[in-house]
């Protein structure tokens, strides 16, 4: 009686996995979307070694992931030299994974630091908002709803005569990245094979109390994505536009229940005026009323001024909003 769901990890990210049976596909329920992961995680950091070569972390990437779910869908990838995917024109939402953090991506750096370490807290504040309130399907990794400050390191178990090739394929499989062939680097890498290493990527159960500022983002978000009548996959429409080098805008049609605005800014403070784009425009006698901001001092935030999407537009840097459509006059 228990319904099961099955997501596919699959990097050629061919989606006949998730493709109806009478269509030739394989009936699953979801892939993971290494794309959405690799983009943000250029947008937080700007590191594009290796398997991050081919993306930018620009706003039109963030867009088209929320719109279409994977980047490459047949283009020409340079990193392997290669085309890479499948079309994924016509798969709702739902059937991308999208995550900042998973098991495999944190242990692929040399010490195994989650992502908020290598970004500025105002950013991955607004990045953990697009994840959890875009179309695709979020993925928590263990203790990233709490920030914890536990690396999550590669670690083995395996009989001795096997604990001497794994050292060595785990540099050699680090090695793609250019900075971590230093010298240093490679000197002070953890052993994939020592207890102490599996021991120190055990979460602190007490950090949630001590990093209640990062609970409380993650939480509000999943409540409002529950809760709210449009937001995540709800939408009858998604669609998006770039308002600046570093600031988007994702549009929530939800038709009866109103319209969503979620507006992100990774860069510093913006003043948009005049603002050429449609997608935040009201609608006849419409506003939008800020419902919530990543800003909020609850969540380690500095406070939100006044925005008002369709009057002089002035963006917070670092910085995620989310608007509801009501009736009336300007707010």
């Amino acid at each position: 009686g228990r319904r099961t769901y099955v997501i596919g990890e699959n990097e050629p990210q061919d989606t006949r996995l998730v493709r109806p049976l009478h269509e030739g596909g394989f009936g699953m329920d979801a892939l993971w979307n290494d794309d959405f992961h690799h983009t943000a995680v250029v947008a937080l950091t700007g590191r594009r070694q290796a398997y991050y070569h081919d993306y930018q972390g620009s706003p039109q990437e963030l867009i088209s992931s929320a719109k279409y779910g994977f980047l490459y869908q047949g283009q020409y990838y340079a990193w392997q030299k290669n085309v890479r995917g499948t079309p994924a024109f016509g798969l709702p939402s739902s059937a991308f994974v999208t995550f900042l953090e998973n098991h495999d991506q944190v242990a692929n750096s040399a010490f195994g630091q989650r992502l908020h370490t290598g970004s500025s807290p105002g950013r991955f504040r607004a990045m953990t908002a697009l994840l959890l309130l875009g179309p695709g399907t979020p993925l928590l990794f263990q203790g990233q709803e709490y920030n914890s400050s536990k690396p999550f390191l590669y670690f083995a178990d395996h009989k001795a005569e096997l604990q001497g090739p794994i050292t060595e394929g785990r540099r050699e499989f680090l090695a793609q990245f250019a900075s971590l062939r230093d010298p240093q680097v490679q000197n002070a890498l953890p052993s994939p094979v020592a207890l102490e290493t599996f021991e120190r990527s055990t979460l602190d159960p007490a950090e949630r109390e001590q990093h209640a500022a990062a609970l409380a983002l993650h939480m509000d978000l999943i409540a409002l994505r529950r809760g709210d009548p449009v937001i995540g996959q709800a939408a009858e429409r998604v669609d998006g536009a770039v308002l600046a080098s570093q600031a988007f805008v994702l549009r929530y049609f939800g038709g009866a229940a109103g319209d969503r605005l979620l507006i992100i800014n990774l860069g510093c403070d913006l003043e948009l005026t005049p603002a050429p784009e449609p997608l935040i425009a009201a609608g006849p006698g419409g506003r939008w009323r800020l419902a919530w901001s990543s800003e909020a001092i609850t969540y380690g935030g500095q406070g939100t001024p006044p925005v008002d999407p369709i009057g002089d537009l002035r963006l917070p840097g670092e910085c995620a909003l989310l608007f509801t459509s009501a009736r009336g006059g300007r707010e």
